[in-house]
């Protein structure tokens, strides 16, 4: 039922408008009499139970507020958990007419808004979604902490003069962190030090011991054990942090196949090169189960970019329209802007989205990948340079995922086998028109 004012038509009555902040929170509710009634409410827990219980009191059933920092996070919570429906809007869709900036009239305008039905909901996961999301973010910035650590100790072994980078390939291996732990615990001579080398190391052993050979100083020692304390420390955290993701993951696999967890299947562990900031557990199985499908079997998509990816969007792809609604929501598709029937800008949107990031770095690493997807990255690059060819791919790897989660359908090498041989094809009969024009004109 639309209800129709002396302006704008109305289709949400019960509509209310929050502008957040940090310390309060303006909330505008129609009166009932064609104006607004404007309340401030202080940012405490018990002052945004008062907020949730006032909208309830007077019949609002949903309320929009803009992306103002996380000060939005818990309001929006205690909304949904009464039943209230929140909309999470864009700070850029609901600017105010200049010279009307106030806390009070920015409420009363995202209401107006909001009852006229002109503002566009932000996607939200659900809620084990959004958990398992702040797992997967916590253990990625613990990583980027932990990389400080690594720097600091090689820092401090340069300061000694301590040149055991230059001879093995990762301080952080096994070679690397015995020797960082002799020298910790007082052993200083390098023939000694040079007895803890991997076999595998391809230096020889004069080498390692002039790479031993340091200008040894107690504050840079001290900088050292402190470093190296720091990375084992971070290091245990990250392990805590993957434990809370693997209970998630089973979690999740329960609540999507109805309490059975027999759905994972574990594979059989098959002795790979031990990778940088790997998971100390098998993901795959676990995002099997959740989706019905493997996203590891797409060229360039890793167990780490699947479950990050995954973490965002969570699996159900009915939230969006279309792949090419998907891709602009990961901001992989050009923001074009018409006027007067003229483009007069087509760039891709400056706005971040993380799990847009992720698959431009998978698209990235196409660069080496022999599967058809490479051939088409390289192809790409050719045309548009690295950066344009990594977007480019991204996109394509989303409405891949779109489709395959959607459809519960496996990834098909072959549909892009079959497009890049129609390509080739019109390739070729486009060089063989230019050939017959250039024998006409010889």
């Amino acid at each position: 039922m639309v209800k129709v004012s002396s302006g704008l038509p109305v289709f949400y009555a019960h509509a209310a408008g929050i502008d957040i902040g940090d310390t309060e929170h303006y909330v505008a509710t129609p009166d009932g009499k064609g104006g607004h009634e404007v309340k401030c409410y202080d940012a405490f827990t018990c002052d945004l139970r008062n907020v949730v219980s006032d909208l309830k009191e007077k019949g609002m059933t949903t309320a929009a507020m803009e992306t103002t920092g996380v000060y939005w996070l818990n309001l929006y919570l205690l909304l949904e958990e009464a039943g209230i429906e929140p909309w999470l809007v864009n700070a850029k869709h609901v600017k105010n007419v200049t010279g009307r900036k106030k806390d009070d009239t920015d409420a009363i305008w995202i209401q107006k808004l909001h009852a006229c039905g002109l503002l566009q909901k932000c996607f939200q996961p659900d809620e084990q979604v959004r958990i398992l999301r702040t797992y997967v973010r916590q253990r990625k910035n613990l990583i980027t902490i932990c990389s400080d650590s690594v720097r600091r100790m090689q820092k401090a072994l340069e300061l000694m003069n301590i040149k055991l980078h230059t001879v093995i390939s990762d301080i952080l291996g096994k070679t690397g962190m015995q020797m960082v732990e002799a020298i910790l615990k007082g052993e200083r001579n390098p023939e000694v030090l040079a007895e803890l080398t991997d076999p595998r190391i391809k230096a020889t052993r004069e080498t390692i011991i002039k790479s031993l050979e340091g200008i040894w100083k107690d504050e840079y020692l001290f900088m050292l054990q402190q470093a190296h304390e720091e990375y084992l420390f971070y290091q245990k955290q990250i392990k805590c942090c993957e434990e809370k993701i693997r209970k998630q993951l089973l979690q999740q696999v329960a609540i999507v196949n109805e309490g059975d967890i027999s759905a994972i299947t574990w594979q059989k562990e098959v002795k790979k090169k031990v990778r940088k900031n790997q998971f100390s557990f098998q993901i795959t199985p676990y995002l099997k189960a959740m989706t019905g499908v493997d996203l590891c079997k797409i060229p360039s998509v890793n167990e780490i970019t699947a479950l990050e990816l995954i973490s965002e969007t969570g699996v159900d792809m009915n939230k969006w329209k279309s792949a090419k609604h998907f891709a602009a929501w990961l901001n992989l598709t050009p923001n074009t802007k018409i006027t007067g029937g003229k483009i007069i800008s087509s760039k891709v949107s400056k706005k971040k989205n993380k799990a847009g990031q992720f698959l431009k770095m998978a698209a990235s690493s196409l660069s080496n990948s022999k599967s058809p997807l490479g051939d088409e990255y390289r192809r790409m690059k050719a045309k548009f340079g690295g950066k344009g060819a990594a977007l480019a791919m991204a996109h394509k790897l989303s409405r891949i995922i779109y489709t395959m989660l959607k459809n519960k359908t496996e990834y098909n090498a072959e549909i892009i086998t079959g497009n890049q041989k129609k390509w080739r094809e019109q390739k070729i009969k486009r060089m063989e028109k230019q050939l017959e024009k250039l024998k006409k004109t010889a």
